[in-house]
């Protein structure tokens, strides 16, 4: 399945590129600090262990990575992937006081890592970003052990009306807030256009399903705003 937006050129390279300096200052602002909170809820529903190794695909400033690495005393090994140098080196900054972390960097679609690697894949607010999302569920399937789970994190289709109203409307803001924050609008149009236009929790279960993970569940968080998405590869 390909997203017709994120096929324009250099469109999702150019957002990132003009955002990482100020990416977390930003998701804090959009989110009131709350994205915090859906990453550990995703640590907590993957229940971690020291002797589990993880690929965290578009690891952004490695947010997540920290919280897996927090979670198991330092122990397990961590691949972190993001398609954007710069959000790599913001991530290398972040977690320059960690041991047992490497970066790639390369896309979902493509991952230069070989098959059976990895205990854990995770992505979070990444999927909704690639070209392609079929091939991007091929390669977190290849990448992963037996046995092995896939979670996303990803914005998805909000449930109640009232909810929804309410989240569009602020939404409109947040071009807005990138403009003063960043000094851009547009990278924060094409976010609310990518949120608007992402599948939904059960087309995303049936993609997972089509790609050979099993036990596919979802979990929505404050009424579907966002969902954190299960399967694993047996």
């Amino acid at each position: 399945m390909d997203q017709v937006l994120q096929q324009k050129k250099g469109l999702v390279k150019g957002v990132f590129n003009k955002v990482f300096k100020k990416y977390d200052l930003m998701n804090d602002l959009m989110s009131l600090g709350i994205h915090r909170i859906w990453k550990k809820n995703l640590i907590q529903m993957m229940n971690p262990s020291s002797d589990k190794s993880l690929i965290d695909v578009a690891c952004g400033t490695g947010d997540l990575a920290k919280l897996y690495l927090d979670a198991t005393n330092c122990n397990p090994t961590i691949l972190c992937v993001d398609p954007n140098i710069n959000m790599i080196k913001e991530c290398k900054k972040n977690l320059k006081n960690y041991n047992n972390i490497k970066w790639k960097v390369c896309n979902a679609e493509r991952l230069n890592v070989p098959d059976n690697s990895f205990d854990f894949y995770t992505i979070s607010f990444g999927l909704r970003n690639v070209k392609h999302i079929n091939k991007s569920l091929q390669e977190a399937h290849r990448v992963l052990k037996k046995g092995g789970r896939f979670l996303c994190l990803e914005f998805s289709k909000i449930e109640n009306n009232n909810l929804e109203i309410l989240y569009k409307n602020y939404s409109k803001l947040i071009p807005k807030i990138g403009k003063v924050i960043v000094g851009e609008k547009k990278p924060y149009e094409y976010l609310v256009e990518s949120i608007e236009n992402f599948i939904s929790q059960k087309q995303l279960i049936e993609k997972m399903k089509e790609n050979n993970f099993v036990n596919c569940k979802y979990r929505n968080l404050n009424g579907g705003i966002v969902a954190i998405h299960s399967g694993w590869k047996i």
